[in-house]
């Protein structure tokens, strides 16, 4: 059986200027891990027995994040399955977008992470590695852009 995780993708809109677009003032939330590799993802984890996607979605965000679902908006029609192997078996990653309420909320990591970044799209792929969430972060910043 394909392990399962869930997470969100979680965006601040920064103050621009009148003349530039909303969305170059878009910066994406990723943690470092403080274990393997020290990739870089936005946060995500197990789902627990009894819990849902979204559930889960939420309570990792809590964990690894510092954050509560309600300094966060889960923004309607955005849904990501990504789908890949760890360590030679299948992992089914399911992530939403959620925009923070206020941009100067802090981030209290776990012990999991050992540092977060707030970045803007080309900085955001760079730090993420793999091809799958640079694609993702890409179809977010397209998908912010079309709602404007």
């Amino acid at each position: 059986m394909a392990v399962r995780a869930c997470g969100l993708i979680i965006y601040r809109k920064l103050q621009s200027p009148p003349s530039s677009k909303v969305t170059d003032g878009i910066e994406y939330l990723l943690l470092q891990t403080s274990y393997g590799t020290h990739h870089w993802t936005p946060p995500k984890g197990h789902v627990d027995p009894g819990e849902d996607d979204l559930q889960t979605a939420f309570r990792e965000t809590q964990e690894e994040a510092g954050l509560q679902a309600s300094q966060l908006t889960l923004i309607e029609g955005y849904k990501k399955e990504l789908h890949y192997p760890v360590r030679g078996k299948p992992k089914t990653v399911i992530y939403w977008l959620a925009e923070m309420k206020d941009c100067n909320t802090e981030i209290k990591l776990s012990e999991e992470h050992q540092a977060f970044q707030w970045l803007k799209l080309e900085d955001a792929c760079k730090f993420a590695e793999y091809e799958d969430m640079q694609a993702t972060l890409k179809e977010v910043h397209q998908f912010l852009c079309s709602k404007e």
